[in-house]
Formats: C-alpha cells, sequence, structure tokens
C-alpha cells in the first residue's frame, strides 16, 4: 500500500504593495509613452523646418 501525504502552503499577499507595484508600473509605461512621442515630434519638427529653424524656435519658447 502506498501512502500518500498532502502539502498545504498558504501564501500571503500584502494588497498595498501589489497596488504601488501595479501603480508603479502604469507611471513607468505612460512615461516611456510621453517620451517616445515627444521624440518623435522632435524628428517631424527637424524633418519639417531643419535643426536652425527648430533651435531658434525652442529658444523663443523658453526665452519668449
Amino acid at each position: 500500500m502506498k501512502a500518500t501525504t498532502t502539502a498545504k502552503t498558504e501564501t500571503r499577499t500584502d494588497v498595498g504593495y501589489e497596488v504601488s507595484r501595479f501603480t508603479l508600473g502604469v507611471g513607468i509605461a505612460l512615461a516611456a509613452l510621453v517620451g517616445m512621442w515627444g521624440f518623435a515630434c522632435m524628428i517631424g519638427g527637424l524633418a519639417t523646418c531643419g535643426i536652425g529653424e527648430l533651435l531658434r524656435g525652442f529658444l523663443t519658447a523658453i526665452g519668449g
């Protein structure tokens, strides 16, 4: 006759930790999307008017 043993395991989860991990992941993903969008806009601006005009527009926006 074969003996059967059953192991009982219990897992505890901290809800606050899991929620903050999820929120951090969403924040990082959104920051990456914003960064990619900004990079795409910079490339589009360079393609449209060139580096000189883009730099002049940037300095005008900063300085007024």
